[in-house]
Parts: C-alpha cells; sequence; structure tokens
C-alpha cells in the first residue's frame, strides 16, 4: 500500500475537512488534483505553523464568545424577574398563552440584548404566576430566569 501524504486544505471539501485542516490523503489524489487545483498546499515547517496559529486564534475567538455568553448569563440573573402582561379571564387563566417572542421581547426592552426566540425554552404558561424559563445562549451556556405573567 502507498504511503500517505500530509496536506492543508485552502478550502472545504466534502467528505476530507474544512479549510486550513492538515489531512492524509493518497499522494496522487493531492498530486493529480489537491495541489494543481489550488485545494491544498504541501505541509512545510511554515505551513504547519501557519495553521497552528489559525487553530489558536479560532480557539480564542470561540472562547471570547462562551465569554460573553457567561456575562449575559450573569445580567439576566441579576436582574432578577422579568414581567410580560397579558388579558385575563376569570380563575386568573390568561387569554392565549406566553410566547418565546414575547419574552424575547421583554429581555430586549430591559436589557437591551436581543436573544434570539428560537433559543428560549417557554413552558405552558396558562395562568398567572411566576414560572422558570430556560434561554440557551452558547452550546456550553444556559441561563435560568424567572418570567412573571402579570394581569394587563
Amino acid at each position: 500500500m502507498a504511503k500517505r501524504v500530509q496536506v492543508v486544505l485552502n478550502q472545504d471539501v466534502r467528505k476530507l475537512g474544512k479549510n486550513g485542516d492538515l489531512v492524509e490523503v493518497a499522494p496522487g489524489y493531492a498530486r493529480n488534483y489537491l495541489l494543481p487545483q489550488g485545494i491544498a498546499l504541501r505541509t512545510t515547517p511554515g505551513v504547519l505553523r501557519q495553521v497552528e496559529r489559525r487553530r489558536e486564534q479560532e480557539r480564542q475567538r470561540l472562547e471570547a464568545i462562551r465569554q460573553e455568553a457567561e456575562s449575559m448569563k450573569t445580567a439576566l440573573n441579576t436582574i432578577g424577574v422579568f414581567v410580560v402582561e397579558k388579558p385575563v379571564g376569570e380563575n386568573e387563566a390568561i387569554f392565549g398563552t406566553v410566547t418565546a417572542a414575547e419574552v424575547a421581547e421583554v429581555i430586549q426592552s430591559t436589557t437591551g440584548k436581543e436573544i434570539d426566540r428560537r433559543d428560549i425554552d417557554v413552558p405552558d404558561i396558562n395562568k398567572l404566576g411566576e414560572y422558570k424559563v430556560n434561554i440557551k445562549l452558547h452550546a456550553e451556556v444556559t441561563a435560568t430566569v424567572n418570567l412573571r405573567v402579570a394581569a394587563a
């Protein structure tokens, strides 16, 4: 079996890797397709240093995004309770239900920060009272906020 060669991809290649990945391929594939098309570069010490530098920059960027999500979680917990006003019928039953879009709107009006409604997990709310709402701020960071449903 032929020896495999390492190349660094310049662009995403389906079923092989993403831009900047260090991959091992067959020598003929590299020599006849990847290198002439400019899809990949031969690995040299300088190219490997560039790949490591890019990985470190990407890691730092992702860490900064996670830190921002942590600070947003702290800000949401500091505020305490968000209030949504809904029209009320008898027995403290509200008309309709509280939606994620309404919760996102209340959070934006209070904090000035925008949260995507698809990241908000609202339980079924049919009566007045206080409820816990989970908000996914990042893949690793989830905030739980208190939501008070009040009569309008």
